[in-house]
Formats: C-alpha cells, structure tokens, sequence
C-alpha cells in the first residue's frame, strides 16, 4: 500500500509539473516573469580594475578581474608561464615569484593589490645564455627530476639567501641577535615550504650551498 502511495505521490508531481510549464509558455506574462527570475540568478558581471605592474623590469598595465590572482594575471596575462600553478592553496611552493625583493605565493594575492609592485619571476632572473647562479647551480648539482617545481624552488632560493644577507632570523637561527649562516639546517627550514615531489632535496640544497659559498 504503502510503494502505491509512492507512485501515485511521484505521478503527481510529474503531472503539476507538466502543468506549471505548459501554463509558462502558454501565457507571456508567466514566461516573462519565469525569464527575469533566471536573469536574477544569474552571476553579477566581473569588476573590473586597471593596474600598473613592473614585472622583470618591464611595466605592464592591465585591466582585470578584481578576483584575478598574481598568479594567473603573470601566466595568463602576461603569458609568463614559468610560474607554476601547483595546488593553488600555498601548500606547494610551484608558484613563488619574488615581489618588491620578498619571496611569495602567487596563487594567495590578488593581483589588483599591487598596484607598482616591482615582480620577478623565473624568467627574470636568468636566459639561457646568461643563466642566473642559482640556476646554474641547480644544473650542476641536478636540483631536480621533473622540474615542475624548479621555478619555485630557484626564486625561493633566491630570496632565502638574501633573508640571510639581510640577518633575518628564521625558526631554526639558535641565536636571534646573532647573523643567521646558510647552514644546511638553515637552507632546510627556509625551503621548507617549497615541495619537491621527485625528492630532490638533498641537492637542492647542495645548489643552494654552492651559491651562498658554504659547504652543504
């Protein structure tokens, strides 16, 4: 008794269904009314906003989405498709360019905010004919497998060792007041936030070390 109840409940709902949508069409004021109804659900258009970056030494000016992030304004924007789009959350590191001197995750900034910023990516550090050192030194040591990363990783580098230069500290510095050294310790627990999924930790840090003119 009870499934003959189910299915004379569901054949209802199928017949005023029917119904509701023959009346819709049959009547322009109900089909005009059914029309502005799906136009209001419908997603505002995008804001959109004018800004000014420096990026390698070149100034752009764009026009974006204001939820446009650094990130995809530098790969699809500007076609600067060496900065990586990894997890897009800022667990990966892929995405790490270097604004006005600091190291960054690409994918957590909008790009609107930075209005004058001075950006370097992967590219802007080095070409083929005169790479950067720390490019050199990822050849040299293999600092990498698959190289997905590897953008990320050399301008994380970068800037790690001149977070060094400039004294300051990071969680692992056993003297606070004291100059930070490009230890092995050190270099491990600023890259900590650059993942390398083919594992090749170890010569990154050899790369690194190489650079900063200690051994690892």
């Amino acid at each position: 008794m009870t499934e003959c109840n189910h299915i004379n409940a569901g054949r209802r709902g199928l017949l005023i269904a029917g119904a509701l949508s023959a009346t819709a069409v049959a009547v322009p004021g109900v089909a005009e009314a059914v029309n502005v109804a799906s136009q209001a659900s419908l997603s505002p258009p995008p804001v959109l906003m004018n800004v000014g970056l420096e990026v390698n030494g070149r100034r752009h000016r764009l026009e974006l989405d204001t939820r446009t992030t650094l990130l995809d304004a530098l790969r699809e924007q500007l076609h600067l498709t060496g900065t990586k789009k990894g997890c897009d959350h800022g667990q990966c590191g892929a995405c790490t360019v270097m604004l006005d001197g600091q190291r960054i995750n690409a994918c957590l900034t909008l790009a609107v905010m930075h209005e004058g910023a001075r950006i370097t990516t992967i590219e802007g550090l080095g070409t083929p004919d005169k790479l950067h050192p720390m490019q050199a030194a990822f050849i040299a040591h293999d600092g990498y497998q698959c190289g997905y990363c590897t953008p990320g990783q050399i301008c994380s580098a970068v800037a790690a060792l001149g977070e060094i230069r400039q004294g300051i500290p990071s969680h692992v510095s056993v003297d606070l007041n004291a100059p930070p050294q490009a230890t092995p310790e050190e270099l491990r627990e600023r890259m900590s936030g650059n993942i390398c999924r083919c594992g090749a930790y170890s010569n990154i840090i050899e790369a690194i070390s190489e650079v900063a003119g200690r051994p690892a």
